[in-house]
């Protein structure tokens, strides 16, 4: 199972946007981290947005940031919400599939079975616990500017 790209940038995006709480970014500043298209990052900022992901501030000065806490997102949940389906075999499309086994087949049941177990072990985990405590992730995020999590970051690390 691949996950898409716009899941793959919008991990990114809402990585970024956490270790840089609570100050805005621009997606400029994103693009050139990360070194992603600028207009692919806009089509998924644009789709975050209307997800309820993130606050956008337009105008001078304006940005983005994280819409709630990154301890109250959970991975799953950004994984459904990017996600345009989990059709794993042809039979998970019931009125596409034209198997002819999938009446008395039992693999539906397994894969679905396994699915579900992979979001629980995403659902396990929220953005805040890919980025807390992690100060490489900051020092390759290069984030200019003091803010609340990288201050905690810092701090853990100098008590470490």
């Amino acid at each position: 199972m691949n996950l898409t790209l716009q899941t793959d940038y919008a991990f990114r995006t809402m990585m970024f946007l956490a270790v840089k709480a609570p100050e805005l970014a621009t997606i400029q500043e994103i693009s050139t981290h990360y070194k992603i298209s600028r207009g692919h990052l806009m089509v998924i900022v644009n789709k975050l947005g209307n997800l309820g992901y993130l606050d956008t501030v337009r105008g001078r000065g304006g940005g983005i940031r994280l819409l709630r806490p990154a301890d109250e997102i959970r991975l799953g949940e950004v994984v459904l919400a990017m996600e345009p389906h989990f059709h794993l075999v042809e039979c998970f499309q019931p009125e596409a599939s034209h198997c002819l086994i999938s009446r008395s087949c039992r693999l539906r049941g397994v894969l679905d079975q396994a699915l579900r177990a992979w979001f629980d072990v995403l659902n396990g985990y929220t953005l805040a616990d890919l980025v807390r405590k992690n100060v490489e992730l900051t020092s390759l995020l290069d984030v200019s500017g003091a803010n609340t999590l990288t201050d905690t970051i810092k701090e853990s690390a100098r008590m470490q």
